[in-house]
């Protein structure tokens, strides 16, 4: 089964190079490895002259918002042109475990899960030593993140609940990509185009299956929480999402935002606007 990889980049080069460590590390190295490059002309120099050789793809960048919905389909069928009968996504963050591209392999050529959406555990690394992440002690640093299922070695899990899917490390057949469709491209910049995935299998009766003994490692970075430099995203995101499937994503968020004052639900039509509740101000 010709195995592609696909990540997508803009900047973080030096957790680019250790994913690309990482794969050369593991125990089946990718036929195939797809950097998707949305408007960062220098990464063909970080991946130049290292195992596995890279192919970049170049993804333009309009209005400022990674186009991150584009960059996955084009990155897939770059690969699906070359060959690739099995896509397996990873965030530029994330460094495979050993047997992680093994694992997808051996799930996805089992005929009773050939068409799933495979997802491997991630584990949230914390800040690296001074010398950085050394691949080896990867596995100690971090448990798999509480918020999805993590089944162990040789486990897998099915699960109904798609809204769980992401984008993080995840697998499909060439069938499941084709039977799926492909990302939204509706969607730009941060939030909801993999919460939306996840609903485009289930609308197309692609179960979601957690595997087991396929770990990815995300590389430490600093975030807020709530992701308040991705408001405007968020928010635009969520109201197409919503147009489409009928049900906020991101709630957390977004009610996170509301309690900051940045965001609020308007209660004549139910959608999220910019800036605090009006009719807050009007009572108090």
């Amino acid at each position: 089964m010709r195995t592609a990889v696909i990540t997508l980049a803009a900047g973080r080069h030096r957790h680019l190079a250790l994913q690309q460590l990482g794969l050369a590390a593991g125990s089946y190295v990718p036929d195939l490895y797809v950097v998707v490059a949305m408007d960062d002309p220098d990464l063909g120099a970080v991946l130049a002259g290292r195992e596995p050789a890279a192919t970049v793809v170049e993804c333009p960048v309009n209005n400022g918002n990674l186009p991150l919905a584009r960059a996955r389909n084009l990155g897939a069928a770059h690969a699906l042109e070359r060959g690739a009968e099995l896509l397996v996504f990873l965030d530029v963050d994330c460094v495979p475990g050993e047997q992680l591209l093994e694992r997808y392999r051996q799930v996805a050529l089992d005929i009773q899960h050939r068409r799933s959406l495979l997802c491997g555990t991630v584990s949230y690394l914390p800040p690296p030593s001074p010398y950085g992440y050394r691949l080896a002690e990867l596995p100690t640093l971090a448990e798999p993140h509480p918020g999805r299922p993590a089944p162990a070695t040789g486990e897998l899990h099915r699960s109904e609940d798609h809204a769980l899917f992401w984008s993080l490390s995840f697998a499909v057949t060439a069938d499941t990509w084709h039977t799926i469709g492909g990302f939204c491209e509706e969607y730009e910049g941060y939030g909801g185009e993999d919460t939306d995935y996840g609903q485009r299998a289930c609308a197309a009766g692609i179960p979601l299956t957690w595997v087991g003994g396929a770990p990815a490692f995300h590389q430490h970075h600093p975030v807020s929480d709530p992701p308040v430099a991705h408001l405007r995203d968020i928010l635009r995101n969520a109201e197409t999402f919503h147009g489409r499937w009928g049900w906020w994503p991101m709630a957390g968020w977004l009610h996170a935002f509301a309690e900051r004052g940045l965001a609020h639900q308007d209660r004549a039509t139910g959608g999220w606007l910019l800036g605090p509740d009006p009719t807050l101000r009007r009572t108090r």
